[in-house]
């Protein structure tokens, strides 16, 4: 399930309009000493800081109520492994107070009256003591080693402190696709150890969709003899395999069952999803008896391939499938997807539409909800329960279902009314980790629009619109990586690495203990360290928060920092992105810009391991605003001229004859598309501005529009104007061509007309008022 239909235009990031208000600019990492959480991802409940500090040796005494619970034998081979200490355990006394005894104590002495998965964590200056039991054990040896420094030594200072902890939510997932790319055993374990030590506890494992079934189903061996395998990988415009050359892989049982144990030995709970009734291409290449019958001498529906058809056939293949799943993953939760199935091929299936007539089913929604309730009982059999993406509401919800929320936070709002529930991913807040993480085009090829880090850390999954009833039934969240654009371990970390930090502290932490500023500017410090040590790929955070933006004023002062431990920070001044070659910043940058005249500065983070951030560019104008024009008429609205035609740029609309002309009130192409599949469209008339200032502008689409004010075109690199009180002509190009129809997964959608305007010294980035223009 990863719909690619939502693009957004390339976003250029506005934070530098307080400068040009200001006519100064000062851009910096507003680092702080104060850490109060103590540098602890995901941000602890509470923290009480006390002075002296602990020193942790192989000297320590480990005592534990258990010796051979799960979570002292993974920190006995964390020590052993990671920092080489062999320190000995011994069964603790629980006879005597844990602060009676010394070294590392481990107990559920008093974790009854802590919250579920609940620690508290005590480091005095004679011993640690950390409360909790099962998971909350576990979860108080995490943040316990997050306070070891990164470098390996013989011994360990750790400061004293208590700290009482216990999760927001009960649901904390990531979900890896492992369908369009195969990652190996040892890769998922990797992804699985790294989740378990920022405190998520669940695995979302997409084993099957259209591009490749990745488990072993001893019963229908060609699910992974065929089904495993394809030629080539393409998706929209990208291909990163030779067409010649097959590609894929599975999991045999034995395998899962070693990631399922790895997994729960960490505290993570692993589910499987196993998509229906659509995104079955991989089953239905290896079983084409399971599509549904076609016309004789029509072509095949469109999604043939791709859908289920509902016979009993199948139900009998499903089920079989679902029994041999369920013998391998103990989760509670089986997922069956439910997503993104197009209908044509029930609609023209002359067996679905009998089966829809006996069971007074009114359309194919009715029959895919049909579908789903049949497997969802059949799964209750079993003691069990489905999670199905929000399509699942389609038709009527099956009785028992648990609802990902991914297209946006509707489906989950409306599952929460009906009382089901919700784990909330949408794919609008920063949840899906395939999405570009800035509107730069030097980042790596992803997926449709990008969503920052401080997106991502600012979702809250509760939403204001449901009322504290049905807020109970909003159980967690999660964090997707769809592999589309996913070939490589690099790339997969580059992609999570730092959301899925972000991701932990939105699941785990009480949203009044989130900091985003300490959260990016402070804490990220150590764990960047920490992913460098173990060699992990991670994206840079760059040196300026604003990555592309345009300035106005005489006067800049820019002082760069680095979160990243021992980072250095490159600069230029001749256009061209730094390399470590270039300028080395030392002390902050000032500029003095002559009238008229333009200054472009481009920074890049390079840290110790030679990672490398994107490059940011600052364009500094010293340019007088421009003066109002004489314009008195004061009628409302904007004129258009329409020109009916295949066009490919908005050049090409300076040439045309045009065959229609209106006035209306807002600057808006969609009702012209009713009537016109193709069409280049002029706006001109007046702007209201309504204060002195620079004004930044975007447009949701460079390539199908073209913006003017007084007669200046702004584009992508230079989009900001400093313009005087009064009425500014202005004039919008737009060219339209109707999308080829849908296939599959993608449906194609063209960018819309959009025109966004950012007032002086805010941050807020508005549609264009209908209410500023004159003609």
């Amino acid at each position: 399930m990863n719909l690619k239909t939502l693009t957004l235009p390339k976003c250029l990031a506005i934070a530098a309009l307080l400068f040009a208000a200001f006519q100064t600019g000062k851009a910096s990492a507003q680092t702080t000493t104060d850490n109060p959480h103590m540098g602890i991802i995901p941000a602890p409940a509470s923290v009480t800081k006390n002075t002296g500090s602990y020193t942790f040796s192989q000297l320590t005494l480990i005592k534990a109520d258990n010796p051979k619970d799960k979570a002292v034998l993974w920190l006995k081979d964390y020590l052993q492994s990671n920092r080489h200490l062999n320190n000995k355990i011994s069964k603790f006394n629980s006879k005597l107070k844990p602060a009676k005894s010394a070294g590392l104590i481990l107990t559920a002495k008093g974790a009854d009256k802590l919250p579920k998965e609940g620690y508290k964590l005590t480091i005095t200056n004679h011993n640690i003591t950390i409360v909790g039991k099962d998971a909350g054990l576990f979860y108080g040896i995490q943040t316990l080693l997050q306070l070891f420094p990164v470098e390996t030594s013989g011994s360990y200072k750790l400061p004293c402190a208590v700290i009482e902890d216990s999760p927001r939510f009960g649901y904390r997932g990531m979900m890896l696709d492992v369908s369009r790319h195969f990652f190996s055993i040892a890769e998922v374990k990797k992804v699985i150890e790294l989740i378990a030590s920022y405190k998520l506890n669940t695995f979302h494992w997409h084993l099957v969709d259209g591009q490749g079934w990745r488990i072993e189903i001893k019963k229908y061996p060609k699910l992974t003899q065929v089904g495993a395998f394809r030629q080539q990988t393409m998706f929209g415009s990208n291909r990163d395999w030779p067409d010649s050359l097959s590609y894929g892989g599975f999991y045999t049982q034995d395998q899962i069952k070693e990631v399922v144990k790895f997994a729960a030995d960490r505290y993570i709970n692993v589910i499987p999803e196993i998509e229906m009734p659509a995104h079955s291409e991989a089953a239905l290449r290896a079983y084409p008896e399971l599509k549904c019958d076609t016309v004789a001498g029509q072509p095949p529906p469109r999604d043939i391939n791709n859908l289920y058809c509902p016979t009993e056939q199948t139900f009998t293949f499903l089920e079989d499938v679902l029994t041999e799943v369920m013998a391998l993953f103990p989760s509670k939760y089986i997922h069956i997807g439910g997503d993104e199935a197009g209908k044509e091929p029930w609609k023209q299936s002359a067996f679905c539409q009998a089966l829809m007539k006996e069971k007074g089913l009114k359309d194919e929604k009715e029959l895919q909800s049909y579908f789903i309730q049949r497997i969802e009982k059949f799964i209750n059999s079993k003691g069990r329960s489905i999670i199905g993406w929000d399509e699942i509401l389609e038709g009527g919800l099956a009785p028992n279902a648990t609802v990902m929320s991914w297209q946006g936070e509707e489906g989950g709002i409306n599952a929460a009314r009906q009382h089901h529930n919700v784990i909330m991913t949408p794919q609008t807040t920063g949840n899906y980790f395939d999405h570009y993480q800035s509107g730069s085009p030097q980042e790596p090829v992803s997926f449709g629009r990008y969503a920052t880090l401080q997106e991502t850390y600012n979702y809250d999954p509760v939403s204001k619109q449901l009322t504290p009833d049905e807020q109970k039934y909003v159980i967690g969240t999660q964090g997707n990586l769809w592999t589309e654009y996913v070939p490589t371990v690099a790339k997969l970390q580059y992609q999570i690495f730092p959301r899925v930090f972000a991701l932990s502290e939105v699941a785990w932490s009480q949203p009044k203990n989130k900091d985003y500023t300490n959260f990016s500017e402070v804490r990220l410090a150590k764990h960047f360290a920490k992913l460098d040590a173990m060699n992990y790929n991670y994206r840079v955070p760059t040196a300026l928060t604003t990555i592309d933006t345009m300035v106005v004023g005489p006067h800049f002062v820019y002082t760069l920092t680095s979160v990243v431990p021992g980072a250095k920070i490159y600069y230029t001044l001749n256009g061209r992105d730094p390399l470590d070659t270039d300028l080395q910043y030392d002390s902050p940058l000032t500029f003095a810009i002559p009238q008229n005249e333009k200054r472009e500065l481009r920074t890049r983070v390079i840290t110790p391991s030679g990672r490398r951030s994107i490059a940011t560019r600052t364009l500094m104008y010293n340019k007088a605003p421009l003066p109002a024009g004489s314009y008195t008429a004061n009628k409302q609205g904007i004129k258009y001229k329409l020109a009916k035609n295949t066009f490919t740029s908005p050049d090409q609309l300076s040439y045309v004859a045009f065959t229609d002309s209106a006035t209306v009130a807002k600057i808006d192409a969609e009702p012209l598309k009713k009537d016109n599949p193709n069409f280049g469209v002029v706006y001109d008339g007046y702007l209201n501005i309504l204060a002195d200032g620079t004004y930044n502008f975007t447009l949701a689409s460079y390539a199908a529009s073209q913006l003017f004010i007084d007669g200046v075109q702004l584009t992508e690199s230079e989009y900001a104007l400093p313009l005087a009180k009064g009425f500014h002509q202005i004039r919008i190009k737009y060219i339209y061509n109707a999308p080829p129809p849908a296939t599959g997964r993608y449906r194609p959608r063209v960018a819309p007309l959009k025109v966004y305007v950012t007032a002086p010294g805010t941050f807020e980035k508005k549609e264009l008022n209908a209410a500023d223009l004159y003609n």
